[in-house]
């Protein structure tokens, strides 16, 4: 399954310059925790401050609540978390409580 989910960065470009520094040599703790999980592809893309993540899963493994759980429970996993949260803010449609969230879709080929 794709999942489409949208969060916002800092308006900052230096954290900005940071978090995607970050990303293009991600903790292998994190890629062994997405892949464990189901997570099979994950692309994110930048516009200014607003970041979508295109998300591809094996409906057969992903379980985005067992995930969560996982994370929590996993000190590097935390540790990854807390990191990104210093470059990133929820959008205005994001429920409190949440980083990403998902995008409806309005338009398919």
């Amino acid at each position: 399954m794709r999942y489409c989910l949208a969060l916002d960065l800092k308006d900052d470009p230096v954290l900005i310059a940071q978090y995607e520094a970050h990303h293009r040599s991600i903790w292998p703790e994190v890629r062994t925790h997405l892949h464990a999980h189901g997570v099979t592809g994950m692309e994110i893309y930048r516009l200014g401050t607003r970041m979508v993540m295109l998300m591809e899963t094996d409906d057969v493994s992903y379980d985005a609540e067992a995930m969560e759980l996982a994370a929590r429970s996993n000190p590097k996993i935390r540790e990854w978390e807390e990191l990104m949260w210093k470059f990133q803010a929820p959008t205005p449609w994001t429920p409190a409580g949440q980083k990403w969230v998902g995008m409806d879709r309005i338009f398919e080929l």
